[in-house]
């Protein structure tokens, strides 16, 4: 898959393609049913497919302040992507002049005078241009003047629920790993570096390692969670080193029985003891044991602990 930043550099004899456009933050399920019909369309028309996103995300330009909390990496959203078999992921850098471009002038000089568009896709819910003034109708309407066809993808609903990266937002952020995930069709990830803590955890007989994650990063609700840590290991010669996903239980919070004040995303890897200090790893939250609690004393918390570890255990080994 080809990876571009923004539409100055394309390929030599760039031809037409056919193009499926949004935030595409968590390429959930929905993203992934809109995007499969592009490379299902582009196929038909041996055309190469291309998923084009944003950075940053447009309501931090349009509303200075208001970013959402980030369900992915804009690198993890271009492997995820990768996996479905799209030919090239596009990051537009989105500025004040391209959020004040009119709906007409962004499909005519972006989509059809840079990509040659043949189809466009889209959720049924697409708005776009200056103020969020187009929609649909208009990409259909300008798609018979300009030559392309555009397609509204009816959004991927079930339980009367509809699958939307805000909702997968609001389930996380009240800790409800398990309906995230169902969306997600995966498990939430947190991405980060391993950085040092205050080494509580390996006097306590437990050594954690806490994860410092990107600005703007969904973290769940505080709570304990089972989950996995995933470690890709050293880079060699440009080649990324074995990837191995190990049990963990996770805390996040402010560890109150410490009078702790700073929150924080700490995991505890079963069975393993090394050192990942300065490592990038993720944390897949698969389930939450319970809430953040404060203990009388280190004793009470360390049975907890161990209680957590062997329900961590139990919930993992049904994977």
């Amino acid at each position: 898959m080809q990876r571009w930043r923004g539409l100055d550099n394309l390929p030599g004899g760039w031809g037409r393609c056919v193009l499926t456009v949004g935030v595409f933050d968590g390429v959930h399920r929905g993203h992934q049913q809109l995007i499969a019909r592009a490379v299902e369309l582009a196929r038909e028309r041996g055309l190469p497919s291309v998923v084009m996103t944003f950075d940053p995300h447009p309501s931090e330009v349009v509303r200075a302040g208001s970013h959402p909390a980030q369900l992915t990496t804009l690198a993890r959203r271009a492997d995820l992507v990768e996996e479905l078999g799209v030919d090239v992921f596009c990051v537009l850098p989105f500025n004040p002049d391209l959020s004040r471009l009119p709906a007409d002038e962004f499909v005519h000089e972006l989509l059809v005078e840079r990509l040659h568009v043949a189809a466009v896709v889209v959720g049924e819910n697409f708005r776009f241009g200056h103020r969020a003034a187009g929609d649909v109708e208009l990409l259909r309407s300008l798609g018979r003047r300009f030559g392309f066809v555009a397609e509204g993808v009816r959004l991927l609903a079930e339980d009367s629920v509809t699958f939307s990266s805000t909702y997968i937002r609001a389930c996380i952020d009240a800790g409800d790993v398990a309906a995230a995930a169902a969306a997600l069709g995966r498990p939430h990830r947190l991405e980060g570096i391993v950085v040092r803590g205050d080494q509580r955890g390996r006097l306590l007989g437990f050594p954690t390692a806490n994860l410092s994650s990107q600005l703007h990063s969904a973290v769940p609700a505080d709570g304990v969670y089972a989950g996995r840590l995933v470690h890709v290991g050293h880079v060699s010669h440009g080649v990324p080193g074995e990837v191995r996903s190990l049990p963990a239980a996770i805390s996040v919070g402010t560890n109150p029985t410490f009078s702790g004040r700073e929150r924080r995303v700490e995991a505890y890897v079963l069975d393993i003891n090394e050192d990942l200090y300065g490592e990038r790893v993720a944390l897949d939250f698969v389930h939450r044991l319970r809430a953040t609690e404060r203990y009388d004393n280190v004793d009470a918390l360390i049975a907890q602990m161990h209680l957590d570890v062997a329900r961590t255990r139990e919930l993992l080994a049904d994977e």
